[in-house]
């Protein structure tokens, strides 16, 4: 599939190197008969994101790469490129969240799974990653760009979402301290991250969190090729993770058995909440069962979520017709309204 993909969308596959470019070209039998605009797009594969800046900065590049830039980065384009235009907005309702492997001890014991998860300091993840721009939510995409996950003053009383970060470090301790750790005996952990900032920079801040409660971190950096099959097999402890917040993804993440479900969380009350709000045609019966959801994956440590991130997004004037997405990272990348004003 990575070599020859179908479909039936605007553009076609022309040319895939690894590690070098994407090149697709204009679909003549989409079914749209005036789309797409553009006669192609090729994305270049810049490993630095530094250095894929200063290469947009120089003009080599019609377009950084979608919700990629950190705040630091925009400013540093806005300064230099002063024609650009930059977006900042909600990363299509990605969220960074803790992955544990509950078949691995000692975290097959769910009071050391939810010592894991209450050392988090979300706020400062939103204040040092994102730069205050980021929210705080639980599975689901905090309003007002998503629909359907719980409000701040909500989210607060979710388990382990007490904003007095000092009373939950104490409580960690004293679930640790029952299994033996202390200051002279820590856990010992690594921390599995893709080599890739979005993923790297929130596992560094994590690590440095862990240490509050006697968990001493060891950041494994793998290759985004790596990365899923090494989750897949289970061959991690602990992962810094992304994923998409949705209601029709619960199933997939959460879900007895399901296919996403990478840690194996399984919750018979939750299948049946998950089928319920998917049969339900009223948004307003529906909200209720989704925040019950939310209320159950926080209780069990399903996937502890720590922060949803705004990305930035910049892009040469001429560049016309483009939608950057706030709830989906997947909507925006049809380009079939996409011009070239030049």
């Amino acid at each position: 599939m990575r070599q020859h993909p179908i479909g039936t969308g605007p553009f076609k596959l022309l040319e895939f190197r690894p590690r070098e470019y994407i090149k697709v070209t204009r679909n003549p039998d989409y079914w749209k008969p005036d789309r797409p605009y553009l006669d192609g797009i090729e994305w270049t594969v810049v490993s630095d994101p530094s250095t894929a800046v200063l290469a947009f900065i120089s003009g080599k590049f019609d377009m950084t790469f979608a919700y990629a830039l950190t705040a630091p980065k925009v400013d540093n384009i806005e300064s230099q490129a002063p024609q650009a235009i930059c977006e900042v907005t909600p990363r299509g309702g990605i969220n960074r969240h803790l992955l544990i492997n509950r078949d691995k001890p000692p975290f097959d014991n769910p009071d050391m799974r939810r010592a894991m998860a209450l050392p988090i300091d979300r706020q400062a993840f939103v204040d040092i990653i994102s730069q205050g721009q980021g929210q705080i939510g639980g599975a689901l995409q905090p309003p007002p760009e998503g629909l359907w996950g719980m409000p701040p003053e909500m989210v607060k009383q979710l388990p382990g979402y007490d904003p007095d970060v000092h009373k939950n470090r104490a409580e960690a301790r004293q679930i640790m301290e029952k299994f033996g750790y202390g200051p002279l005996h820590q856990l010992n952990i690594k921390v599995t991250s893709q080599d890739w900032d979005v993923y790297r920079d929130p596992a560094v801040l994590l690590i440095d969190q862990l240490k509050h409660v006697y968990i001493d971190g060891e950041l494994e950096l793998v290759e985004t090729a790596q990365y899923y099959p090494k989750i897949l097999r289970k061959d991690y402890a602990v992962a810094l993770n992304l994923q998409t917040s949705a209601p029709e993804a619960l199933h997939l993440f959460y879900g007895c058995g399901a296919s996403v479900n990478w840690s194996g969380y399984c919750n018979p009350d939750v299948d049946e909440l998950i089928e319920r709000q998917s049969r339900e045609g009223d948004p307003e019966r529906r909200k209720p069962v989704l925040s019950e959801i939310e209320r159950k994956l926080a209780a069990d440590n399903a996937r502890p979520i720590i922060f949803y991130r705004n990305g930035g997004t910049c892009r040469q004037p001429y560049i016309q017709g483009l939608t950057l997405m706030a709830n989906s990272p997947f909507n925006g990348w049809r380009m079939e309204d996409v011009w070239l004003d030049k």
